[in-house]
């Protein structure tokens, strides 16, 4: 698939958005691990075991499911785009 070129104020743009995603995920699986697996009030400084434990299998889900679902949204957009070029593949007239 032919991917259109972009100058340079475009690659910025993609560049700024992507990493405002990023930081977006970062913060709400944040939130989302920390509300599951800490209690509000801290008994100790340190996380115990089973908060540690926790987290990590809290990210590792949270990362998990964006992968799937930055995988399933490719896959859709790309039979997207293919059904739109045969559309268009079908309007323009037949050569004889």
């Amino acid at each position: 698939m032919a991917t259109p070129s972009l100058n340079e104020a475009q690659l910025k743009l993609v560049s700024d958005l992507e990493l405002e995603m990023m930081a977006d995920m970062y913060n709400r699986m944040t939130t989302a691990c920390q509300k599951k697996c800490v209690p509000p009030k801290y008994n100790e400084a340190d996380l115990s075991k089973g908060e540690s434990v926790c987290l990590d299998r809290c990210v590792s889900k949270y990362l998990e499911m964006h992968d799937n679902i930055g995988k399933k949204l490719t896959s859709m957009s790309q039979q997207d785009e293919a059904t739109v070029k045969k559309i268009q593949d079908q309007m323009q007239p037949q050569k004889s």
